[in-house]
C-alpha cells in the first residue's frame, strides 16, 4: 500500500511538472515614463524572475509632442501590455478609450527637487523666501519638459513673483535628464522630479522644494485596450502597487501613495 501511494504521489508531481512546462511565459511590452523608471528598473527584474515572464520596456514621456511620448506611441498603434505614466495623462488615455478604466492602479507620488553640479555649494531652498533668492541669484536654471517642468514654467515662477526676472535664464530641457546638463556645467541649477535627479552622476541633490509651493505628481499605470497579455499585465501592476515593494519605491525618491 505504501508503495502504491508513493507511486501515485510521484505520478502527480510529474503531471504537475509537465503541466507547468506547457505554460508559455509571456513577454510583456511595457511603456514607462521617467518619474517611475528608477523604481521600475529595480522591481521589474524581481517580477520577471518570480513569474518567468519577460519585460520588453520602452521609455518615453507621459505627454508632449516627441514621437517617443507614450500617447503618441499608442496613437501610432504601437502595441503595449502596460503603460506607466503621470496619472492625469493616463486619465486622458482612459477618456479616449485607449486604456481599460478598471485596470488603473496608483503607484507613487513624485515631488520636485533641485540639483547643482558636484562640488558646487548647495544653496538654501528650505523656505519659499530662500528658494526665491536662490533662483534670483542663479546664473542659469534648467527644468524638464514633463509635468514638473510645465508646473515650474507656468506656475512656480508666477507664485514666487519672479517670472520676469528669470525668464531669460530659465530654459526647458527636452528629452534628456535635467541633472545631466547641470552635471556637465551647462546650467547652474536644475529642477525635475526627485526620482529622475538622483540616478544622474555628476550632480548633487540639494533637496525638495518647499511643500507650500510643491507640485505632487501621481504616477499610475494601466492596461491598454487590446493588450496581448492582460492577465500577466494585471499581475505586474498588482506587484508594482503592493505594500511589500514600497520600501524600494521610496528608496528611489518617490513617496508611497496614501492607500499604502
Amino acid at each position: 500500500m505504501k508503495t502504491f501511494f508513493l507511486s501515485m504521489l510521484t505520478a502527480g508531481l510529474l503531471a504537475s511538472t509537465v503541466a507547468a512546462s506547457d505554460v508559455q511565459a509571456a513577454e510583456l511590452r511595457v511603456m514607462s515614463s521617467g518619474g517611475f523608471t528608477a523604481a521600475y528598473k529595480l522591481l521589474g527584474p524581481q517580477f520577471a524572475s518570480s513569474t518567468g515572464n519577460t519585460l520588453d520596456t520602452i521609455l518615453g514621456p507621459s505627454m508632449g509632442k516627441a514621437p517617443e511620448a507614450i500617447p503618441n506611441r499608442l496613437e501610432r498603434g504601437e502595441p503595449a501590455d502596460v503603460v506607466i505614466m503621470v496619472g492625469y495623462a493616463l486619465d486622458d488615455l482612459i477618456k479616449q478609450g485607449k486604456v481599460i478604466p478598471s485596470s488603473r492602479v496608483e503607484l507613487a507620488d513624485s515631488r520636485i527637487g533641485m540639483v547643482v553640479r558636484d562640488g558646487a555649494p548647495k544653496p538654501d531652498i528650505g523656505s519659499v523666501d530662500a528658494l526665491k533668492e536662490t533662483l534670483l541669484h542663479a546664473k542659469s536654471i534648467a527644468y524638464s519638459d514633463s509635468a514638473s517642468g510645465v508646473y515650474i514654467e507656468r506656475e512656480l515662477f508666477k507664485r514666487l513673483a519672479i517670472e520676469d526676472q528669470v525668464k531669460a535664464k530659465a530654459k526647458m530641457v527636452p528629452k534628456i535628464p535635467v541633472a545631466s546638463v547641470v552635471a556637465n556645467g551647462d546650467y547652474e541649477v536644475g529642477f525635475q522630479q526627485v526620482s529622475e535627479l538622483l540616478p544622474v552622476q555628476g550632480a548633487a541633490f540639494v533637496g525638495k522644494i518647499p511643500e507650500s509651493v510643491q507640485s505632487v505628481t501621481r504616477f499610475a499605470a494601466g492596461i491598454p485596450v487590446g493588450a496581448q497579455h492582460p492577465q500577466e499585465a494585471k499581475a505586474l501592476l498588482d506587484y508594482l502597487a503592493s505594500p511589500g515593494v514600497q520600501a524600494t519605491v521610496r528608496s528611489t525618491g518617490l513617496d508611497s501613495v496614501a492607500t499604502h
